[in-house]
């Protein structure tokens, strides 16, 4: 999953960026308003984790001009202001979650996993295929109750494929969701990584639609 972070504190900055990649992310990062503005409107993310408080562009102003603009992905705010009006005119902005600092890095990484499950239809942080379990609090993969060791790379393709359950991913798709813009993006290590998995996890999980993509199903299910 691709994440953009809209923050202008470098060592907070860096704090942040650290953990979410720890969790499986790819991340963007943005230091001011006017950058974050033109990313967002030009790069796929899963998630937007934004700063109000930049300097160019105030938050706030970024993420209604996104709204209007018809981007639904799920941003969650990160932001000193903690008045009760502040977090009204955040959620009216079109804002998922709310995040004041001082923070505890395990509540964002909880209200981004929140925001980034309901944006793709799911409720629970464990996701499920079959015998497969993938849970993202843990950032861990068990199949049969055994757990499975995974990748990097590997999680992130098995992590977007299954918040994606039933629909055929292309590789476009997923060299845009599992790589950050400065990475050296090779379209043939999909294919690695898909062939990986399906040694780890059984060749039916994973299926191949020709000429379109890949999508996970449940190999109990006889589809």
């Amino acid at each position: 999953m691709r994440i953009l972070l809209v923050e202008d504190e470098p060592d907070l900055s860096r704090q942040i960026v650290q953990a979410l990649e720890h969790n499986g992310y790819s991340v963007d990062l943005a230091g001011d308003g006017e950058e974050a503005r033109y990313l967002g409107e030009t790069e796929p993310y899963d998630a937007v984790i934004l700063d109000l408080g930049l300097p160019k562009i105030d938050g706030l102003e970024v993420l209604s001009g996104w709204r209007q603009a018809g981007l639904e992905v799920p941003v969650v705010i990160l932001t000193a202001r903690s008045a009760w009006n502040q977090k009204v005119a955040g959620f009216d902005a079109g804002a998922d979650q709310y995040v004041t600092k001082p923070f505890r890095i395990e509540e964002l990484l909880a209200r981004l996993r929140a925001g980034i499950r309901r944006a793709a239809g799911h409720t629970e942080a464990v996701l499920e295929c079959g015998e497969l379990r993938l849970d993202t609090r843990q950032v861990s993969v068990s199949l049969n109750g055994e757990p499975v060791p995974l990748t990097p790379y590997e999680y992130k393709v098995l992590s977007y494929l299954l918040h994606h359950p039933g629909e055929v991913v292309s590789r476009t798709e997923l060299i845009e969701h599992i790589y950050d813009r400065d990475s050296d993006r090779d379209s043939n290590t999909v294919e690695v990584f898909i062939r990986r998995l399906r040694r780890k996890l059984g060749v039916d999980l994973i299926r191949t639609q020709r000429g379109r993509g890949y999508a996970v199903v449940d190999p109990s299910a006889g589809l």
